[in-house]
C-alpha cells in the first residue's frame, strides 16, 4: 500500500508531466494565432512543420507510458477533490488518445489534408458529388476513430464528447429537439409580422473606423488590456491563457455592427479564459471547463449584454460618434436582433435562427455516422430541412451543405455546442438577475464589475474541477435546462416583432 510520501512524490511527477503537456499545447496554439493574424505568407512552409513537432510531442507527452503508470499508481491514492479532479480529467485525455492506433491518426490527418482543396473546389463550381466521396471516406474514418476509443457505444456519442465529454448526447439531442418543436413557430410568427426593425446604417464604414468602435466597445466592457490585444482575423477567434487571451474580429463596410457583435462574443471567450486561477495554470484546474460552458461565456456577453437595450443606452453616443450616425438607442437595439428567416448562410445567421442551422447540421452528422443516412442523400436532405425549419430552400450547393468547412478536417459533434452554450448563457442570465438585482442598470451605468466578479465566481474559478452539469449546478443551483433560453427567446422577440 502506498505511503503518503510515495504519493506526494508521484503526484508531483505526474503533476509536473501534466504541466509540460499544457505548456506544449499552449506554444502550438500561439503558433497557430500567429498564422492567422501576423505571420507573412510565406512563412507556412516553416510554420507547418514547427506546428507538427510540436503536435507530436504534445502527443508522445499525452501517451507516455510513465503517464499512465502514474494514473494507475493515483487511482486508489487518497486525493483531495481538487487533485482528484485533475487525475480524472488527464485519465480521460490520455486514455482516448492511447486507444486510437498511430497509423489511424495519419490516415485522419492526410485525408484532412486532402479534402480542403476538394472542398474548396467543389463549393466553387458548386457541385457537391465532387466532394461526396471526400465526405465519405472522412465519414468512415470517423466511424474508425469512434470505435477504435469505444467499439461497444453509438459513434456519434464518442465523436460528440470530443467537444462535450460529459452533458451527453441524449441531454444535447433532447435540447435540440426541443428548441426545434419550440423555435419554428416562433420564427414562423416573426416571418409574417408587419413590424420592421430599424437599420441605421448607410454607405460604408472603414477599417479604422469600426477598429476604433470595437476597441471602445471592449474597454467599455472591461477588457483587461494589460493581458490581451485586438487583431483582426477572417474568422473570428479567440486564444490564450489566463495570463495572455486575444481577440480578433473582422469588418463588413456595409455592416459594423457585425464587427460589435464578433468583437463582444470573442471578448466575452477571453473573459473566461482570464478569469481562470492563474495559480493552476497548466493543469486542469487552471483551464476551461469544455466548449460548451465556453460558448456559454461568450453568447452571454454577446447576447444578454451586447444585444440587450440598456447596452445601446450606454454605448448609442459612442457609436454615433465613431460611425457619423444619429442613431438612437432603441434603433442600434433593433439593428442587433433584427431575424432574418430567409438567410440561408450559418455565419451570417441572427440570434434567433442560429439554432435552426446547428440543429440541422447535428441531425445530419449524426444520422451520416450512424449510418441512418446516405452521403449522396445529403443535399436533399439539408434542403428539406431547411425548408421546414427555416421555409427556405438553397438554390446551390455552394449556399447549401457545402457552406461550412467542418467536415473536410472530421470535426463532427463539434455544433451542437454552439447552441449548448446559447442555452447555457441564457440560464447563467437569469440567476446573474436572480442573484444582482437590477442587472439592467449596471449594464446602462457601465457598472460591468459586479457581472463579472459573478461569473469568475461562479464559474471561470473553477477550471475543470467539476463535470458539466456539476458545474451548472455549483453555478445555478440546477441542472442544465433549456427552459430559460426559450422564455428569453419568446418574450424578447414576441416583443421586438409585436406577435
Amino acid at each position: 500500500m502506498a505511503t503518503t510520501t510515495d504519493t506526494t512524490a508521484t503526484y508531483e511527477a505526474f503533476l509536473d508531466h501534466v504541466k509540460r503537456l499544457h505548456y506544449v499545447g499552449d506554444a502550438g496554439s500561439v503558433l497557430q494565432w500567429d498564422q492567422q493574424v501576423m505571420m507573412p505568407s510565406g512563412g507556412t512552409p516553416a510554420r507547418a512543420k514547427q506546428s507538427s513537432a510540436l503536435s507530436t510531442l504534445h502527443h508522445e507527452l499525452l501517451t507516455d507510458d510513465r503517464l499512465g503508470e502514474w494514473l494507475d499508481e493515483l487511482d486508489d491514492a487518497d486525493l483531495d477533490p481538487e487533485q482528484a479532479a485533475v487525475v480524472r480529467e488527464v485519465r480521460r485525455d490520455h486514455e482516448r488518445a492511447v486507444r486510437v492506433p498511430s497509423d489511424l491518426v495519419e490516415r485522419i490527418s492526410e485525408a484532412s489534408s486532402n479534402a480542403l482543396p476538394v472542398w474548396e473546389e467543389a463549393k466553387a463550381e458548386d457541385d457537391f458529388a465532387m466532394f461526396a466521396d471526400t465526405l465519405e471516406e472522412m465519414v468512415e474514418l470517423r466511424r474508425e476513430y469512434a470505435a477504435a476509443i469505444d467499439p461497444d457505444r453509438d459513434p456519434y456519442e464518442v465523436l460528440f464528447e470530443e467537444y462535450e465529454p460529459y452533458l451527453g448526447v441524449d441531454t444535447a439531442e433532447e435540447v435540440l429537439t426541443t428548441l426545434r418543436d419550440e423555435l419554428v413557430g416562433l420564427i414562423d410568427d416573426i416571418a409574417d409580422s408587419d413590424v420592421t426593425l430599424a437599420n441605421p446604417f448607410e454607405g460604408t464604414y472603414d477599417d479604422d473606423t469600426q477598429q476604433a468602435l470595437v476597441e471602445d466597445a471592449l474597454s467599455t466592457l472591461g477588457y483587461d488590456w494589460d493581458h490581451g490585444r485586438l487583431d483582426t482575423a477572417p474568422h473570428p477567434f479567440s486564444t490564450g491563457t489566463q495570463f495572455d487571451a486575444r481577440v480578433t474580429t473582422r469588418f463588413k463596410p456595409d455592416d459594423p455592427m457585425d464587427a460589435v457583435g464578433s468583437t463582444i462574443h470573442e471578448f466575452g471567450h477571453a473573459t473566461y479564459t482570464l478569469g481562470l486561477p492563474q495559480e493552476d495554470y497548466g493543469t486542469p484546474l487552471g483551464e476551461d471547463r469544455d466548449l460548451s460552458v465556453h460558448e456559454s461565456q461568450s453568447r452571454f456577453w454577446e447576447n444578454h449584454v451586447g444585444r440587450s437595450r440598456p447596452f445601446w443606452d450606454l454605448f448609442a453616443d459612442t457609436a454615433n460618434d465613431h460611425l457619423g450616425t444619429d442613431a438612437s438607442p432603441r434603433a442600434f437595439y433593433e439593428a442587433a436582433n433584427t431575424v432574418h428567416p430567409d438567410n440561408l448562410i450559418r455565419v451570417e445567421a441572427d440570434e434567433l435562427t442560429y439554432h435552426m442551422h446547428i440543429i440541422l447540421r447535428f441531425e445530419i452528422e449524426r444520422d451520416l455516422i450512424r449510418g441512418d443516412l446516405a452521403v449522396a442523400d445529403v443535399p436533399d436532405v439539408w434542403n428539406e430541412k431547411m425548408a421546414e425549419y427555416l421555409g427556405v430552400r438553397p438554390d446551390t450547393d455552394a449556399a447549401g451543405c457545402l457552406q461550412d468547412i467542418h467536415w473536410t478536417n472530421g470535426a463532427i459533434g463539434y455544433f451542437p455546442t454552439y447552441t449548448l452554450g446559447s442555452v447555457l448563457a441564457a440560464q447563467l442570465d437569469h440567476h446573474v438577475r436572480a442573484d444582482l438585482g437590477d442587472v439592467d442598470a449596471l449594464v446602462r451605468d457601465g457598472d460591468f464589475a459586479p457581472i463579472h466578479d459573478w461569473l469568475t465566481e461562479r464559474v471561470h474559478r473553477h477550471g475543470a474541477r467539476y463535470e458539466t452539469d456539476d458545474l451548472v449546478r455549483e453555478a445555478t443551483g440546477e441542472s442544465f435546462s433549456a427552459d430559460h433560453f426559450l422564455a428569453y427567446a419568446d418574450e424578447k422577440y414576441r416583443d421586438l416583432y409585436d406577435c
